[in-house]
């Protein structure tokens, strides 16, 4: 089984609960860590924001603490920062050796306080090498290289702790070289790599100002016809279907049909079958005709019961299985049965069938207005994924390997729960989707659409800065209230920090796609969209009759 994306549409846009949730993803992101995997000992902790990159942040707004730096030192260190690609920064430290022994002291003190040494009573000074033979020399280093690292690591963080992406920090040294340094030297070197946030670099300048976007939409989207069709649709099931037997096929009429189609060359001399054409009783509605391969309705019309006709056809250029446009096609349909409809008049007697408690004309306006706002959200939906699209190809971002990694994971999380949602994996489904290996398949699978979606995003966050927008602590409060809501009537466990930072990133999104609307000049074109005969074979047919 194999998870990809869609398209990026504004959807990335709604709060996605399973995502704020304390437990629910099986996918977790690595904390700090030393290059040969090392975790950091537990002799000083590292204190950390909780929470992933904001989003639609600007860069400077998501950072992480990495300690307090108020730790006042013996002597100055010295630190090297070199830039490196993906938006990463090499850190360099050098502690000299008052540092180092000032740490040491301070080791030992901690020692002679918590170490039980026979002979003297707990907190009484233990002579240095009594106490260094009864720890163990070895662990009193690895503990001072640990001080040394607690207490000099945020004074070297701090000219980069206000763009640090959170769990990107990793300690380049091997804590063995680290040791080797110390008992040698007295002193101590390390690197730091850390991740920052990006820069936005928009090309042109300013570029986002009066977009001139075109738009594709659907003609399904359209309020007029589609309310007729829906109308129709509705008159059409209070009817009856009669088989008739003493005429051929004409518009309107229902037929289920045995299709089968062939693929041939211009010389015929390669004759190979299409099974995507292929369909066993497939109900052909005749007003659905713009529905299937163009020529496909005017070839049959006519057709009898019993009867067999066949006909060349070419699938056109803009066919939705790329490997059968242009392709020439010898098609074969059998009439197995045709019907008619029988339908009662349209007048006020049957609206109320059609919709409860509504005239004839009352039910085409309630559905025109429905389909009216169906349209309106469809184009704006339209219009916003036009925009996106094109705010990705005006933005130059070296993005960073941690925010590729945590987006991917994130966007995967996503599509495991649809998944789970729609097929109720077993655990061992899961535990195989949810493999480090199924991961990196997919981080490399969806590398494009991941790294679209990350310079989305930090677009849209760039604009909100820039524009200086904002939206009402009211709207915050009452949708932040609206989503614990929810969590509880799910009985989920939440991180209220997250929930609130997550629809604050909701809402500078939204606010930024409605200024981007007002302020770009947006043409809407017509799209016709061909759909192949196996997706119309979901039709069915009603009541029959003779």
């Amino acid at each position: 089984m194999e998870l990809s994306l869609s398209s990026t549409s504004p959807a990335l846009l709604k709060l996605n609960h399973h995502f704020l949730s304390k437990n629910s993803l099986p996918i977790k992101i690595p904390s700090l860590h030393f290059a040969n995997d090392r975790k950091l000992p537990s002799f000083y902790s590292l204190t950390r924001r909780p929470s992933f990159l904001r989003k639609f942040a600007s860069p400077a707004s998501s950072s992480i603490a990495v300690g307090p730096s108020n730790d006042r030192l013996p002597a100055d260190i010295k630190v090297t920062e070199t830039q490196e690609p993906n938006s990463r920064i090499r850190v360099s430290v050098e502690v000299p050796p008052a540092v180092c022994e000032d740490c040491y002291r301070r080791v030992m003190n901690e020692f002679t306080k918590q170490a039980k040494v026979p002979g003297f009573r707990p907190g009484k000074n233990v002579p240095e090498s009594i106490l260094l033979s009864y720890v163990g020399k070895q662990n009193v280093q690895k503990a001072t290289v640990e001080s040394i690292l607690k207490r000099t690591l945020p004074h070297a963080m701090s000219s980069v702790t206000g763009s640090v992406l959170r769990d990107s920090v990793q300690i380049a040294t091997k804590f063995t070289d680290m040791e080797k340094t110390y008992i040698s030297l007295n002193s101590l070197r390390y690197d730091v790599v850390v991740d920052v946030a990006p820069e936005v670099i928009w090309v042109p300048e300013n570029g986002y100002d009066n977009l001139k976007i075109v738009v594709e939409i659907d003609s399904e989207i359209d309020a007029q016809r589609a309310s007729e069709q829906e109308l129709r649709q509705r008159h059409k099931s209070l009817g009856v279907m009669r088989i008739i037997t003493d005429r051929g096929l004409q518009i309107g009429d229902v037929a289920v049909l045995d299709v089968s189609a062939t693929k041939i060359d211009k010389d015929e001399s390669n004759v190979q079958n299409i099974p995507a054409a292929d369909s066993k009783g497939f109900h052909f509605d005749t007003e659905h005709g713009d529905r299937v391969i163009p020529g496909f309705l005017d070839s049959i019309i006519g057709i009898q019961r019993g009867e067999t006709k066949s006909f060349p056809l070419v699938f056109p250029e803009s066919w939705k299985q790329e490997n059968l446009r242009g392709v020439h096609a010898q098609f074969t349909v059998e009439c197995k049965e045709l019907f008619y409809r029988d339908l009662p008049e349209l007048d006020d007697s049957l609206a109320d069938k059609l919709l409860p408690g509504c005239t004839t004309h009352a039910v085409k306006e309630s559905l025109l207005q429905k389909f009216l706002e169906m349209e309106q959200t469809a184009r704006e939906q339209a219009a916003d994924n036009a925009i996106l699209d094109q705010l990705c190809k005006m933005v130059d971002i070296d993005i960073p390997q941690s925010l590729f990694e945590e987006q991917g994971r994130q966007l995967y999380g996503a599509k495991l729960l649809e998944i789970q949602a729609n097929m109720k994996l077993n655990e061992q489904q899961l535990a195989s989707l949810s493999s480090p290996k199924a991961v990196n398949e997919f981080l490399d699978n969806q590398k494009e659409n991941i790294t679209r979606v990350i310079k989305q995003n930090l677009a849209v966050g760039d604009i909100f800065k820039r524009e200086n927008l904002q939206f009402s602590t009211e709207d915050l409060v009452k949708e932040v209230e609206n989503s614990i809501a929810e969590f509880k009537q799910q009985k989920q466990e939440y991180d209220e920090e997250r929930v609130k930072e997550q629809v604050q990133e909701i809402l500078e999104g939204a606010k930024v796609l409605e200024w981007l609307r007002e302020h770009s000049e947006i043409q809407y074109i017509s799209r016709s969209e061909d759909i192949p005969i196996e997706a119309a074979n979901s039709n069915l047919l009603g009541p029959v009759n003779i």
